[in-house]
């Protein structure tokens, strides 16, 4: 009679096989570690596409006024400010006079937008990840300062009605932001391999 071997495959998951000798292979724990990475580089890429989302939204909702955080018709690029109405509203903190005198001006208003945009972008693509995460928490670390979440009341005497005295939204953002940008997340569903090869990149490292 003959035999047949089974041609049926295995799922992909294989343990350790012990060899004569007492040796192990580790044919099956390399392939679950580069499965391992894979996914994992898949999950920081997922969170550096949506961390784009949120800047360039805030981004486009100020320039055209989508009716969210900015009204329809109050947009950037129908006159309005879009530090006017953060800054000038500013109640609590060491910096509420300083951030009134910025409320409105050209230059806040310029600065403020293009690091939206630019942080944004470079999310999205996966480059630049390193300057991305400084400008980003740059930014989050003056919004922080702006709503000053340490306070309980605000100057005027009333509540503040914060929710978390340090780690608000804020300082997540940013510690997304350095992550991001540590762990080169634009590697995976991103062009940060092909900026990674620039010249100009590869002579200053902190471009990365």
């Amino acid at each position: 009679m003959a035999v047949h071997q089974s041609t049926h495959r295995s799922s992909g998951f294989r343990l350790p096989s012990f060899r004569r000798g007492g040796g192990v292979s580790t044919s099956g724990v390399a392939e679950s570690e580069a499965g391992a990475l894979t996914a994992r580089a898949c999950v920081f890429a997922s969170a550096r596409v949506l961390m784009g989302f949120v800047f360039l939204w805030a981004f486009l909702d100020k320039t055209f006024g989508f009716g969210y955080a900015t009204a329809s018709g109050k947009g950037w690029a129908d006159g309005g400010s879009p530090t006017e109405g953060f800054l000038g509203h500013v109640a609590v903190g060491p910096m509420e006079s300083t951030f009134h005198s910025w409320a409105g001006a050209a230059w806040a208003d310029w600065l403020f937008m293009l690091g939206l945009l630019g942080v944004g972008l470079a999310l999205t693509a996966g480059v630049a990840l390193r300057p991305a995460a400084v400008a980003g928490s740059v930014m989050m670390a003056l919004m922080w300062v702006a709503e000053w979440p340490p306070a309980r009341h605000l100057s005027d005497g009333s509540a503040s009605m914060s929710t978390n005295p340090f780690a608000d939204y804020h300082v997540v953002y940013a510690v997304v932001l350095i992550v991001l940008a540590v762990v080169s997340a634009g590697d995976a569903l991103g062009l940060g391999r092909l900026w990674a090869r620039l010249p100009l990149v590869r002579d200053h490292a902190w471009l990365r």
